[in-house]
């Protein structure tokens, strides 16, 4: 079965850091995109940023460049973001996502997501 383990998440005071980590087991981890999206009370969930399978086609959202860093690691099917700098409008559910690279109906998955805080 499908199965994310997702961890990192916490309280941080404005200017702060935490990493994310979502490791990943029950599909081939390689073959998938893999995403970071973050969703807060009343607000749509938004894509925060994106990896391809490869590794090698990172984005981001506008409001994150320059503090959040995703990044992967093939060889432990585990996916990292690393959040700099974090501000309190980042307070939101995070959430891993995996998407079949080319053909995303063969597999889309989510994470059932870890919670960032940050407060004074």
């Amino acid at each position: 079965q499908v199965q994310f383990v997702e961890s990192g998440g916490g309280l941080v005071q404005p200017g702060g850091s935490l990493r994310l980590s979502c490791a990943c087991s029950g599909f081939n981890f390689r073959q998938y995109v893999m995403s970071w999206y973050r969703q807060a009370p009343g607000k749509e969930r938004e894509l925060v940023a994106v990896i391809s399978s490869t590794g090698d086609i990172i984005n981001y959202v506008g409001s994150v460049k320059g503090r959040f860093t995703i990044s992967r690691d093939n060889t432990k099917n585990t996916m990292y973001l690393q959040m700099n700098n974090l501000k309190p409008e980042d307070t939101a559910a995070y959430y891993c996502n995996a998407r079949r690279d080319l053909i995303p109906a063969l597999g889309n998955y989510w994470g059932q997501g870890t919670q960032v805080t940050v407060s004074s």
